[in-house]
């Protein structure tokens, strides 16, 4: 492989774009590891920066990321997972897409679309604001 994970300590960073719509549904980050499994299982993997481990999207939710092609950036250090999406969402807080707000110029971030299930029924827990999860080390 090109890439380049020396860049930024091993990871890379991994937009997955849904194959169909071309909606970007998430960012996580790959280290060499993640990516092979990646490809060996078709199931995109990430690199949990607070969990340090190893994390397939789905494996708690059941929404999964079906790899269908893995692209690489000019500069080698980013990755693009065309993905197709099994589940209603991407993102932990119930959404379709992890980028489901708006900022607006005075800063203030909108919701700018629904959420499409409930993360307490999904996950067992309510959804919480962004960042305490992963301050307690939490799976998403």
């Amino acid at each position: 492989m090109d890439i380049d994970f020396a860049k930024s300590d091993g990871l890379v960073p991994a937009i997955v774009q849904d194959r169909t719509s071309g909606e970007v549904l998430m960012l996580g980050y790959m280290n060499r590891a993640a990516l092979e499994a990646t490809f060996a299982t078709g199931n995109t993997t990430f690199f949990s920066r607070s969990r340090n481990r190893l994390w397939t999207k789905g494996e708690s939710s059941g929404h999964t990321l079906k790899a269908r092609e893995v692209l690489l950036d000019c500069d080698a250090d980013t990755i693009l997972v065309r993905v197709d999406a099994l589940g209603p969402g991407a993102c932990h807080e119930g959404y379709r897409s992890c980028f489901y707000r708006r900022l607006e110029a005075g800063g203030e971030a909108r919701e700018a679309s629904a959420r499409v299930f409930d993360p307490a029924a999904v996950y067992g827990r309510a959804s919480e604001p962004r960042g305490a999860a992963d301050a307690r080390g939490a799976a998403r």
